[in-house]
């Protein structure tokens, strides 16, 4: 696949792997690494891209395997009403990457704002239901 991968990567489900892929390039400037159709030839059973530097993994839902051999049923966030987990990109501009998500087809969900943490802070929801934040640290007061 490629060189070492790091010891955790987000692992993504979503209804529309290759959409969220044409996606994740236009919204994060994600870099694909490579696609592994299903039989079907309409799905993707897994995608690996580069986003902010760091590997993020992809595969289509596959509802007629939830939960066989024991494993963990994996559902997209569309279909179970949202998302437990925030994907956070450390950016060089906040309000540049709120834009560029937004004209790419996120939605704003918490606008840009200086963050009493010392951050400029934003959050967008995806296309494909996953919630993603922004930041930047603020200049020293």
């Amino acid at each position: 696949m490629t060189d070492k991968l790091p010891p955790l990567i987000p692992h993504l489900c979503v209804a529309g792997a290759a959409d969220a892929i044409e996606f994740y390039k236009k919204a994060f400037g994600a870099i694909e690494v490579m696609r592994m159709p299903a039989e079907d030839g309409k799905r993707l059973m897994h995608a690996h891209l580069i986003i902010n530097g760091v590997p993020v993994f992809l595969m289509d839902d596959f509802p007629e395997h939830r939960g066989q051999h024991g494993g963990i049923k994996v559902f997209p966030p569309k279909e179970i009403g949202g998302t437990p987990v925030v994907l956070h990109l450390e950016v060089k501009n906040c309000d540049e990457a709120v834009k560029r998500a937004a004209d790419a087809g996120a939605t704003v969900t918490m606008p840009p704002w200086d963050a009493f943490w010392g951050a400029r802070y934003a959050q967008v929801a995806d296309p494909f239901g996953h919630a993603w934040s922004f930041a930047h640290p603020l200049p020293a007061k």
